[in-house]
């Protein structure tokens, strides 16, 4: 399956999925949100604490979105606006193929027009009934919240806009995945003993810590992710939010993995 949809992005799908974007990457930039929301990135420009800029950002979500307001709406709106972006972060760490993370999948396919490759089972296109497991779940985690694909507009903004303070000059990071079907992922091309060029679902987790990656298969990649592919990280937000340090959101495609040697 490739990416071939239509998006919301500056540049084409294709691009995007390639593994020619991954070795130079250019910015990402979902239409119209910067602008909209311009007055918050002014704000945060004057704030030099990351931790003060989390709590700014967090406080303009809960305010633009009502997400403080939950107690004064009707049941039905209540839990609409209770489930805010961080309930689907949570629901993506415990389990990736959940409603909440067809959520996740489901803003990258719309956003950035890559289709998800897996949700619960492999996905080889969009018309058939494995799409459609996909779909159904996306359809009933979004109509658990208050314009959910807006907030995780902010949210991936936001993203971009740390990532950039923390390392202008770095456009692009280490990160290793663990699993243990690494022979069910879509080989593109196979480069060597220890390296070869896959296809990854619209949105992958990552670790930015080897060892932790061992814990989640017998087999760990490396790659070099490029910041405007970066969804989320675990640093992101106050710990008081979220608790997922070292935890990386990727935005899928062609990726270039190296298979890490474990020297236990």
């Amino acid at each position: 399956m490739t990416g071939q949809g239509f998006n919301l992005c500056n540049l084409p799908p294709w691009v995007i999925a390639s593994r020619h974007f991954n070795e130079h990457p250019q910015p990402l930039e979902i239409q119209g949100v910067r602008q909209a929301n311009r007055f918050l990135f002014q704000r945060l420009d004057g704030i030099t604490s990351a931790q003060e800029r989390a709590e700014v950002f967090h406080d303009y979500m809960s305010v633009k979105f009502q997400l403080h307001h939950w107690q004064s709406h009707t049941i039905t709106a209540r839990r609409s606006i209770k489930n805010s972006y961080l309930r689907f972060l949570r629901g993506w760490m415990m389990d990736s193929n959940s409603v909440e993370g067809a959520v996740l999948k489901g803003w990258v396919e719309s956003r950035m027009g890559l289709h998800p490759t897996f949700h619960k089972l492999r996905i080889p296109c969009i018309n058939g009934e494995e799409y459609m497991v996909f779909a159904l779940d996306r359809t009933r985690g979004s109509a658990r919240t208050n314009a959910i694909n807006s907030q995780l507009d902010l949210l991936y903004e936001y993203c971009q806009y740390e990532l950039a303070k923390a390392a202008p000059a770095d456009r692009c990071l280490t990160l290793f995945r663990g699993t243990n079907d690494a022979n069910d992922y879509e080989t593109i091309e196979t480069l060597g003993k220890r390296e070869r060029i896959v296809r990854l679902n619209n949105l992958v987790s990552f670790t930015a810590d080897e060892e932790r990656a061992w814990e989640f298969g017998d087999t760990v990649w490396e790659i070099r992710a490029p910041a405007p592919k970066v969804f989320f990280f675990g640093a992101l937000l106050p710990t008081s939010i979220m608790k997922c340090e070292g935890e990386f959101l990727v935005i899928g495609g062609e990726y270039r993995v190296r298979r890490v040697m474990c020297t236990l």
